[in-house]
């Protein structure tokens, strides 16, 4: 069970498992917004609904520039799991401007690619094999790339998600 955490001021910051919720909330660091019906924590000296949405008593600042890191899963991801080149179902990601050319692991130099379309271009660029990219690549937007384990958001928590995009 999984517990989104709203900022002070109702932005999404984090997904932590329903104990860590439920620690902050018994602390009067946090307050519960959302519950889950059913199936309550039994304490030693009271029951606690399960949260499913809490919200800090604090105003946690968080630094401006602050970017999603490149990974394997997050291109994949981005591009929804097609292949820039070909948009068939990809597998693997493909620097654009090769590594051995000083292409770099960046948003902007990632992409999806299908196995065939990578062991066909190689280590050379779009433009001397002639093909061109579906779409330009570049860093992810939206609340749910900023929010830390929002990848298999409870439909709960859609209201709160929809206010960070």
């Amino acid at each position: 069970m999984r517990t989104l955490v709203l900022n002070a001021g109702y932005e999404p910051l984090a997904v932590v498992s329903f104990k860590r919720a439920l620690v902050l909330v018994m602390n009067d660091k946090a307050t519960v917004v959302e519950r889950v019906e059913g199936d309550p924590v039994w304490g030693a000296s009271a029951v606690f609904d399960r949260p499913a949405v809490i919200l800090l008593t604090r105003y946690v600042r968080l630094p401006h520039g602050r970017r999603v890191p490149v990974t394997r899963r997050g291109v994949l991801r981005r591009d929804a799991h097609r292949c820039a080149y070909c948009g068939r179902g990809a597998s693997t990601i493909d620097h654009i401007l090769p590594r051995s050319r000083g292409g770099g692991d960046s948003w902007e130099n990632l992409v999806a690619c299908c196995l065939r379309c990578n062991n066909l271009k190689g280590d050379r660029t779009p433009q001397e094999m002639s093909w061109e990219l579906r779409a330009t690549p570049g860093p992810p937007r939206g609340g749910h790339w900023s929010v830390r384990g929002t990848e298999r958001a409870d439909p709960r928590w859609e209201p709160y998600l929809a206010l960070a995009a």
